[in-house]
């Protein structure tokens, strides 16, 4: 690996000036966890590493009740799911962040990596979807929002122009009745890729018997993470029952367009969504109704 240089810029502005001048030879070093080793690997080949671990807007997070929690990018995962309340409110969110990884892994990772990084595997990006998260974006032109459906434009790509940087993500209060849940399957119970992951939210009404809305995600069955529109649009409005649930997991394996690889092969991860939508689905209703597990916990795959 070639010498490349090391900026500490301390402001977002700073930020955004190095990558400015250097385009496409400058990386943000938030976590690292995938940077260097695509870096070691000769993905990139680059002039700069950009730590941005002395921006304060990008390593805190604040939580308020009434107007949601904003993550800084930069914001170590352990950092989110060791927080009680956060665990209480956004369970999904929870349920990724403890999944990326490993223990180790999680000390340096990031939601912020993990959108940056753009895999279609990314365990954190279907919770953020679920959980109707925004990016906030800043770069030469200014500051921009972006719904976390529309970061991921392709393997390894992202929709920020030259000089942006992410800064925060904004995860909105959830409404009443509101439960969410992350699940994946993989050959081990950490430390591997997803071969297929699930995001799930759901809003049930107050007599507990009808869905009132619904955000359904994919990881690793396209070459970007799917939002699954029609499923939830499907629920909206309907009875909980098995009937239902079986036909927004069908509506959500149509929607996947996935690979053959060494992983899996497409019919298996098509099955696979099909299953893991309606795990995470009832999951989530049984967290709206205060009886689902809305603590950190592994999920360990059966067949």
């Amino acid at each position: 690996m070639e010498a490349i240089d090391y900026a500490v810029p301390n402001t977002v502005e700073e930020a955004i000036e190095i990558l400015s001048s250097k385009g496409e030879k400058a990386r943000v070093l938030a976590g690292g966890t995938d940077l260097l080793v695509q870096l070691r690997g000769g993905r990139y080949s680059l002039d700069t590493v950009i730590d941005v671990k002395n921006i304060d807007a990008l390593n805190t997070y604040t939580f308020d009740s009434s107007k949601g929690l904003e993550i800084g990018s930069a914001v170590e995962l352990y950092r989110i799911y060791q927080d009680p309340e956060l665990v209480e409110v956004f369970p999904g969110l929870m349920d990724a962040a403890t999944l990326i990884g490993g223990i180790q892994i999680q000390g340096r990772a990031t939601f912020g990596g993990n959108l940056c990084n753009s895999a279609p595997s990314g365990d954190g990006i279907p919770a953020l979807i679920a959980h109707n998260a925004v990016c906030n974006i800043a770069g030469p032109k200014g500051n921009r929002q972006l719904s976390v459906e529309e970061f991921c434009v392709g393997p390894g790509r992202n929709a920020m122009d030259k000089g942006e940087i992410l800064v925060s993500i904004s995860v909105p209060i959830p409404a009443k009745g509101f439960g969410s849940n992350y699940q994946r399957f993989i050959p081990r119970n950490e430390m591997d890729i997803a071969v297929v992951g699930v995001g799930t939210s759901v809003v049930v009404d107050d007599s507990g018997t009808k869905f009132e809305s619904a955000r359904i995600a994919l990881a690793s069955v396209g070459p970007t993470p799917i939002f699954v529109t029609e499923a939830g649009e499907f629920l909206a409005g309907k009875e909980i029952n098995d009937e239902n649930i079986a036909k927004a997991a069908e509506m959500a394996k149509n929607a996947a367009s996935p690979i053959t690889d060494m992983r899996g092969t497409i019919d298996q991860r098509k099955h696979l969504v099909e299953v893991f939508t309606r795990r995470t689905i009832v999951e989530s209703v049984s967290r709206a109704k205060g009886l689902g597990m809305n603590t950190l916990w592994h999920f360990e795959s059966k067949s």
